[in-house]
């Protein structure tokens, strides 16, 4: 495979494709590359008749809304995103750029235009280097096209309209797709097939290669092709191919350091005179010759066998406020923090020490400090903190995970082996059976919609509906960003009397509450409000599917057609190539809960078996994912 070269350059950098297209997604999985998904939030405005010609259009577009995510995730998170990846893709016919149908008719107008004709399909790809100096983004932009031809046979009017009420053309270039029931309207295709599918993996490859490992002169052939522009191929040489004195010093600091792609096995088995070996040798010969004696380290599995013991370090960490302690600049040595925490002083050095490898600090000859990731959100009043979410993992996940082995072998919660009793009620009888543990789960619940509310606001334009009802919003974080990004819209949170009770000390100070409402129920009893919008978020996780049948037939029997039902969930990916937070995420569902985590296709199955249509997901790469359908 072609990209298979540079995989390893990428690997630890943050990569990201700013579309929220399932197409370029699997497009992009099937390559091998691991990504997260931010979709852009640039307006399309562009002026098309400014542009000479279709592919500078989608040029453009392409860039300017990778450069809109590189910049809003600089803003808003402690790590920049390395490399941004935009796309865009149009269809050109007559000189006449179509893009995505605004309705049915519009779709009938464009493939009306396409009938019998010869079209081309152009992508647009923006691929953006990042780096930050003195916190400010630098960006490096690069960018290509790619044109298919494609030819569409003489079609009757009973078959185009046939292939608009499937609803398949709305949200495609074009308003066809070529993938699916849109494929039986084509006649031919000259170029790449993937380009009409929305994005032109093999291009891509060619570029991400020529970034990484830019030719010699004398290894650049010129290639014509066919109804595209003609391209520089060339021979990939890898680093250790090249030969350059360069390169071979490089292979040596590698192994120096240990890096996974030269290392010979253990990385710091390396002594002085064997480096001297590989410096005078062929170094990729001589790893290659130890490997076959040697079986490669197993990091990954160590990094697992430790895991648990860091996961621990931190939860300790911000349970004795070590973090509050030196949150902004403070530096403190180990006997002074010992003391703040009254601990002992060689306990406190060793556990300053693991957040130090666990780069949660810094030690310096001055002391400790915390980095920008622990001021950010260890800190228990940062503005996105996760300490409430941690104290929660720490006094009531973790004692779950002890009993995890139970939960697999008899497939049910272990309610019982920590309250000692049978639950009926998850949220009254444990999470609720004391004020300390409501205010813990409060705060856990409150701290994680803070850090993922605005993702799944925004995942939609939500502008059409005036009203919603956000069932179990707890706090009302997701309310309050809602209101703030839609002006005309009015939000009732429905939640439990023993939670409303405590919601004031969780309410932003200054910020206009006039258009939140709080009303006290249990939607599984209860006649929940009227709204044009209902939310479930981070809901029906916790149930089995007899409950949220319960539930969404009284949200679809109080749903006027035309109205909304968002969810918020961490989403399984059916390949099994979602990020592994939802995998281990549905393992606490089974050792907590009588839920479970699902993926699209199984939400979608609920959500039609209620009447809801037109399901759509937005995977927003932060830790909830966004489905939005409207009742029929």
């Amino acid at each position: 495979m072609v990209l298979c070269p540079v995989i390893r350059k990428l690997v630890g950098k943050r990569v990201v494709l700013a579309s929220a297209s399932p197409r370029r997604q699997e497009i992009l999985n099937s390559a091998g590359l691991r990504f997260e998904v931010v979709p852009s939030r640039f307006k399309e405005t562009l002026d098309k008749a400014s542009f000479s010609t279709p592919y500078e259009y989608a040029l453009e577009t392409a860039k300017q809304k990778a450069l809109e995510v590189a910049n809003r995730m600089n803003k808003k998170d402690f790590r920049s995103p390395d490399v941004v990846i935009g796309a865009d893709t149009i269809v050109s016919v007559d000189s006449q750029i179509l893009e995505k149908p605004v309705d049915k008719q519009h779709a009938y107008s464009m493939l009306s235009r396409l009938n019998g004709k010869e079209h081309s399909v152009f992508t647009g790809v923006a691929i953006i280097l990042c780096s930050t100096k003195d916190k400010q983004l630098e960006t490096e932009v690069f960018e290509f096209y790619e044109e298919t031809k494609v030819k569409f046979s003489d079609l009757s009017e009973e078959l185009l309209w046939e292939y608009i009420h499937s609803g398949e053309p709305m949200d495609k270039a074009g308003g066809y797709g070529i993938q699916s029931l849109g494929g039986m309207l084509v006649e031919y295709v000259h170029g790449d097939f993937l380009n009409v599918v929305g994005f032109p993996l093999n291009h891509f490859c060619k570029k991400l290669v020529e970034l990484y490992y830019p030719p010699s002169k004398d290894a650049i052939h010129h290639v014509k092709h066919d109804s595209i522009p003609s391209v520089e191929t060339f021979e990939v040489l890898s680093d250790e191919e090249s030969g350059s004195s360069n390169s071979t010093q490089q292979n040596v600091t590698s192994m120096l350091k240990g890096d996974s792609a030269f290392s010979c096995g253990d990385p710091g088995s390396l002594r002085k005179k064997e480096i001297a070996q590989h410096v005078s040798g062929d170094p990729v010969a001589n790893c290659s010759e130890n490997m076959e004696n040697q079986a490669p380290f197993p990091t990954i599995l160590v990094e697992l066998l430790d895991g648990f013991k860091a996961s621990k370090a931190m939860f300790v960490a911000c349970k004795l406020k070590v973090f509050d302690l030196l949150k902004g600049k403070a530096i403190l040595k180990a006997k002074d923090v010992a003391a703040h925490i009254n601990a002992s002083v060689c306990g406190t050095e060793r556990l300053l020490d693991a957040c130090t490898a666990l780069e949660l600090l810094n030690k310096t000859n001055q002391g400790y400090s915390n980095t920008e990731l622990a001021d950010k959100f260890l800190v228990s009043d940062s503005e996105y903190s996760l300490h409430g979410y941690i104290i929660h993992a720490n006094d009531y996940v973790w004692p779950f995970f002890t009993h995890l082995e139970s939960a697999v072998k008899e497939g049910t919660n272990q309610n019982h082996q920590i309250f000692e009793k049978e639950v009926q009620n998850l949220f009254q009888d444990s999470f609720y059976h004391s004020k300390e543990t409501k205010l813990r789960f409060m705060n856990a619940m409150h701290c994680i919609t803070k850090l993922t509310a605005r993702d799944v606001a925004t995942a939609f334009d939500l502008s059409g509906f005036r009203s919603a009802c956000d069932l179990g919003g707890c706090t009302g974080a997701l309310a309050h960003v809602l209101v703030q990004e839609y002006p005309n819209l009015h939000v009732t949170v429905f939640e439990l009397p023993d939670v409303i009770e405590d919601i004031s000390s969780f309410q932003p100070p200054g910020q206009d509450s006039s258009r939140i409402t709080f009303t006290p129920g249990d939607f599984f009893k209860e006649n929940i409000p009227e709204a044009d919008l209902y939310i479930l978020s981070r809901i029906l996780h916790d149930w089995s599917d007899d409950k949220i049948d319960i539930l969404l037939s009284k949200i679809s029997d109080s749903c006027k057609p035309g109205s909304g039902l968002l969810l918020a969930e961490m989403v399984l990916d059916e390949k099994r190539r979602h990020g592994r937070s939802a995998w281990l995420q549905s393992l606490n569902m089974l050792v907590q809960t009588e839920g479970k985590e699902r993926s699209y296709f199984e939400y979608r199955c609920l959500l039609e078996r209620h009447g809801f249509r037109n399901v759509e997901i937005v995977l927003t790469g932060n830790w909830l994912d966004a489905i939005l359908c409207t009742k029929c």
